[in-house]
């Protein structure tokens, strides 16, 4: 690997005012966050779920009595225990129970296929799986070919205080459909420990079953790669989730200890989610309002209710929340006003969403980048004027990043030329769990090798262009398919596209692009492609167009899933 100038760190002078260059970071497993909170901030309250309130002191008393709960049915150091739920008190309770024992957090998705849960639980060798009543039948059809586990069943109805303010102010069909998605209910005779049997365990049972070593302990099987092939879990240590919670804690500087309110709209089983919903608002002692789907009038209405302070988001869900102010007019989204900071992953940010958002709040929105890898924040915009929309910003604290020869990783590329992202720091994971090869093709001198090509400029702000594997190479030539999506989505006929490389005799592989019509347009193929040609180069024009009707595959969090659409041409 090419050497630079280590001290070198253009990206420093932009920082906002108070972030520190260096952090020391604390060798201490992930469930002292949590002794920390309610050590300080005890009788604050730390979690919200429809007007229920749970505070720092009794959450850890949950957390103790359910870890015990969860030893005497034989959990122990090491263990890979699933959870199967969506965002609610249960899911924190668990985690930090299950981390209390020095097992291991599997964090599951609930709307998982069977065949998509089976593999999650046969890779990691999961022994045990605590799941909602929305998903136990997901769970218990797998059964069959996981062998014997332990499930542990619960019903977002527990979580409920008695009578929901906010449910009982929807409207009366907005709250028969929440409820329905909020859990059918277990049905009779359910083969599984009920949740609130566990959670009766003794205090103490787990003292001193915590890991071995933080640095080295995992804490997180995350699962990533399902865009790409078949997922593989990323082994995040202690070290990696703490070390990732005060970079970006660090990251607010005005942040508020103890007194700010988050909006805990993203999924805790995305690693984005558990970072910024879990590690991080507990660092900070943050009130979390948890909703466990996004619902625009829902959050509107927690917005109104709870004045959140800090709303870590994905695009469509800014994008959501600006429809609705312009269907309804801006003051229906007065309960916006109360945030401060909103952090935006997962996708490219549109700067007009900046603009909009920022106009109607008076926060700042920036976008950051990060990968489960890395659990999962390594780069993010500064808040303050340094932000640039259309960038994902500069590495945090204690994190380096380089762009290298996509064929030559030893040679560094000069500022404004594009290669694949490197990074380096405490955040980066051990490896993809019992995946050796792709462990070592990912991992090199302690760098993460990303797999997303990204252009540095000379003061270390960072654009990311596209996935390394989602290169077409067409006659020889690198066609990135986010430049070709941007060029169609600015067609005033085209409400959404995607653009893949499919197979071609001649040349190796051609342009596709996959375009869905607004609604009441009309567009021919010959119209797309010369309108693409008179704004791209030859090689970079779509050689092929399918129209589509029905909405194109993504994922939990919005992104176009590419693997699915490939697939499709063989």
């Amino acid at each position: 690997m090419a050497t630079t100038d280590r001290s070198a760190r253009p990206w420093h002078r932009f920082y906002a005012a108070g972030v520190p260059h260096k952090l020391s970071i604390p060798t201490v497993p992930v469930t002292a966050l949590l002794d920390q909170a309610a050590e300080q901030h005890g009788r604050r309250t730390a979690l919200v779920f429809f007007g229920r309130r749970t505070s720092y002191r009794a959450l850890r008393r949950a957390v103790d009595r359910f870890a015990g709960g969860l030893a005497g049915l034989g959990v122990g150091r090491g263990d890979r225990v699933a959870l199967v739920l969506p965002n609610c008190p249960q899911y924190v309770v668990a985690f930090y129970a299950v981390l209390r024992l020095g097992a291991i957090v599997v964090p599951t998705n609930p709307l998982y296929t069977e065949s998509e849960l089976a593999h999650q639980l046969l890779d990691s060798g999961t022994t045990a799986v605590i799941v909602y009543d929305g998903a136990f039948r997901t769970v218990d059809a797998v059964r069959a070919q996981t062998g014997p586990i332990t499930v542990i069943a619960t019903s977002l109805a527990e979580a409920l205080p008695l009578r929901s303010r906010l449910l009982l102010r929807l409207p009366l069909a907005r709250a028969r459909a929440l409820r329905e998605r909020l859990g059918p209910g277990l049905p009779a005779g359910a083969d599984a420990v009920p949740f609130a049997a566990v959670a009766r365990g003794p205090r103490g049972a787990a003292a001193g079953a915590g890991p071995v070593s933080p640095r080295t302990a995992v804490a997180v099987l995350q699962y990533t790669g399902g865009t790409t092939g078949t997922p593989k879990g990323a082994m995040l240590t202690h070290r990696n989730l703490v070390a990732n919670a005060y970079q970006v804690r660090a990251w607010y500087p005005q942040l508020r200890q103890g007194r700010e309110t988050l909006l805990g709209t993203l999924p805790m089983f995305h690693v984005y989610g558990m970072t910024m919903c879990l590690t991080v608002a507990t660092l900070a002692g943050a009130r979390t309002v948890l909703l466990p789907v996004f619902d625009v009038g829902t959050v509107v209405r927690a917005l109104v209710r709870w004045r959140p302070t800090l709303f870590p988001g994905v695009p469509p869900m800014y994008q959501a929340l600006m429809r609705e102010g312009s269907e309804h007019g801006a003051a229906r989204l007065r309960g916006l006003r109360s945030v401060r900071y909103c952090i935006s992953g997962a996708m490219r940010l549109e700067p007009d969403i900046v603009d909009r958002f920022q106009e109607l709040t008076g926060a700042h929105l920036v976008e950051g980048y990060g990968l489960s890898e890395a659990s999962p924040v390594v780069l993010a915009n500064p808040l303050n004027a340094n932000a640039r929309p259309g960038t994902v910003g500069i590495p945090l604290p204690g994190t380096e990043a380089r762009i290298v020869d996509e064929d030559d990783p030893d040679r560094e590329q000069p500022a404004g030329t594009a290669g694949e992202l490197i990074v380096r720091g405490p955040q980066v994971f051990a490896g993809y769990w019992h995946e050796r090869e792709d462990s070592a093709r990912m991992l090199h001198d302690g760098w993460l090798f990303t797999g997303d090509i990204a252009v540095m400029g000379p003061d270390g702000y960072v654009t990311v262009i596209d996935r390394k594997r989602d290169v077409i190479i067409a006659s020889g030539f690198s066609v990135f398919p986010s430049e070709i999506e941007e060029v169609l989505l600015a067609h005033p006929a085209v409400a959404d596209a995607a653009v893949v490389g499919v197979p071609d005799a001649y040349r190796g592989e051609t342009v596709k692009a996959c375009v869905i019509v607004r609604e009441g347009a009309r567009l021919t193929e010959g119209a797309l492609i010369g309108y693409c040609a008179e704004r791209l180069t030859a090689y970079k024009v779509p050689k092929i167009v399918e129209f589509r009707v029905d909405p194109l595959p993504r994922n939990l969090l919005g992104k176009v899933l590419r693997r699915v659409l490939r697939d499709e041409d063989g």
